[in-house]
């Protein structure tokens, strides 16, 4: 107990910091901007990019164009075959393989000492000085925090040189502090096989007394299944009476919120969304029960804003904080201390406020339909698929969502492929609710339902229990770093998960 409350008055500190990039946002956007730049300088992107003769945030953005990661990797490509001080000066030996969808393209995210503590680490930090500032009794390091990390392989580039999921690599060089408190074992913690790591963890953690639990929604309710499966317990708090706080992120929490209250009946239950990737820690909640999160300006990161209108344009334009507006849609953009220079990570966020600068995650630049001008984002599907469960007492675990092609005789629509953990009492029900609920949260949408003339009603199938799990299982994709695409402007996924689920059930196509 005296651990913890010492604990407790340390990680409290770094909240008066996290005050004042409240108080001076721009500030402090603005210095890290030029520590960036005077970083990179002497790397060969600074040198190829003139670094040396850039005198303003302008100018940068004159000198180096906006980058996907297709457009990047050349640079990447260079470290992976061990050259150095290509985009960082320091040396980068982890990278970061992110999917981030089903697809089979890997990206490969350079992750330097910099990032990893400056950016990765101080996002745990602040997280949980957060949680002891509005909980004052917290007893976080009264037991066991419960990481439901990545996997991990070496690359032969040299000695401790390797790759694997962003959490796998935190979880292997984590400070000693964070270590002895940790469960389970790296050993399980960085198993390749999430069935077995699934197990094992079960197994092991049944009878520690987990306070604290990270983790991507999805694979944490699978690991709650299998721990409630072995001890016979009726709910979580059963096994772990003291858990206090849940950190998640990576997917929208929204679709399993009521699953998580279900499992872990206790209302003063801490729930904190992160928004984390790969390329950089970059908000945390920080009010209770609030839907958007604090904009984290002093990670070593550079923010700009690039207006969805520009998305797609050869020379887009982008904004500072100073100039963003609130509810408006922007694709991130980021220069980072891990040597990612005007970055396009691929995610929109929203401002939800500019005092101080709050945001939502609106969506996946990639993960939208847009075949009949409705321009259906991701935030759009989650709010109408909890609103309809919420009317129906449904409750999703998985979905996917396509556009149907207009045809001769019939007009054109979206088709959602949908799992439920619980089913709607009637499906039409369900649908309609889905239906009411997209109008309500896209006016584009809307417009386009009018009288069925450009899109009909929503076709809802519901897909047998487990057809998510085993289609990612079938393409070598399960774990937290692999995720069911939820929206496609095209067709390919749904598809392919229908024909999987009737080859499963051995109805001909």
């Amino acid at each position: 107990m005296p651990f913890n409350a010492v604990f407790s008055w340390f990680i409290k500190k770094r909240v008066h910091q996290i005050d004042l990039f409240r108080k001076y946002p721009l500030e402090v956007q603005n210095e890290w901007f030029w520590h960036l730049i005077s970083e990179g300088k002497d790397t060969d992107f600074g040198r190829a990019h003139n670094f040396e003769s850039i005198d303003s945030i302008e100018a940068f953005k004159k000198a180096v164009p906006v980058r996907t990661y297709e457009e990047f990797k050349p640079f990447i490509d260079r470290l992976l075959d061990g050259e150095q001080g290509v985009l960082w000066p320091s040396r980068v030996k982890w990278f970061a393989k992110s999917s981030g969808t089903t697809s089979d393209k890997s990206k490969y995210i350079p992750v330097t000492r910099e990032a990893l503590e400056d950016c990765h680490y101080k996002g745990g930090k602040d997280l949980l000085a957060m949680h002891c500032d509005h909980h004052p009794d917290a007893k976080l390091y009264t037991g066991k925090h419960l990481v439901m990390g990545g996997s991990s392989k070496y690359l032969p580039l040299g000695e401790d040189v390797y790759t694997g999921d962003l959490s796998a690599i935190i979880i292997k060089n984590l400070p000693l502090w964070v270590e002895f408190k940790r469960t389970p074992t790296k050993e399980i913690a960085l198993l390749d096989n999430w069935e077995e790591k699934i197990e094992r963890m079960a197994q092991m953690t049944k009878d520690e007394d987990v306070v604290v639990i990270a983790g991507v929604p999805s694979w944490t309710l699978v690991l709650f299944k299998r721990v409630l499966e072995i001890t016979g317990k009726d709910n979580i708090l059963e096994v772990w009476p003291n858990l206090e706080l849940f950190m998640h992120g990576g997917v929208s929490f929204k679709p399993y919120r009521q699953q998580f209250e279900a499992l872990i009946p206790r209302p003063s239950m801490s729930y904190c969304e992160t928004y984390n990737a790969s390329e950089g820690f970059f908000g945390i909640q920080d009010r209770a029960g609030a839907d958007d999160m604090l904009l984290m300006l002093d990670y070593g990161i550079f923010y700009e804003f690039m207006p969805m209108e520009e998305f797609g344009k050869d020379d887009p334009q982008t904004v500072q904080l100073n100039e963003v507006e609130v509810g408006k849609n922007y694709a991130l953009i980021i220069s980072t201390n891990a040597g990612l220079w005007r970055y396009l990570i691929g995610d929109t966020i929203r401002f939800t406020s500019t005092h101080p600068y709050r945001i939502q995650v609106s969506g996946r630049t990639k993960l939208y339909i847009n075949a009949f001008g409705e321009e259906l984002i991701i935030e759009n599907a989650e709010e109408a698929m909890q609103r309809a469960c919420r009317a129906t007492g449904a409750i999703v675990t998985d979905y996917t969502a396509a556009p149907v092609y207009m045809s001769s005789s019939e007009t054109g629509g979206h088709e959602w492929l949908i799992e439920f953990e619980k089913e709607p009492g009637r499906l039409e029900h369900f649908v309609k609710h889905l239906d009411t609920s997209l109008k309500e949260v896209n006016t584009d949408y809307a417009a386009k339902r009018s009288f069925d003339l450009n899109l009909r009603q929503p076709i809802v199938r519901k897909m047998p229990p487990g057809t998510f799990y085993d289609w990612l299982k079938s393409k070598g994709k399960i774990g937290g770093q692999h995720k069911v695409p939820r929206l496609s402007n095209e067709r390919n996924y749904v598809e392919e998960i229908l024909a999987f689920a009737n080859a499963a059930s051995g109805v001909d196509e």
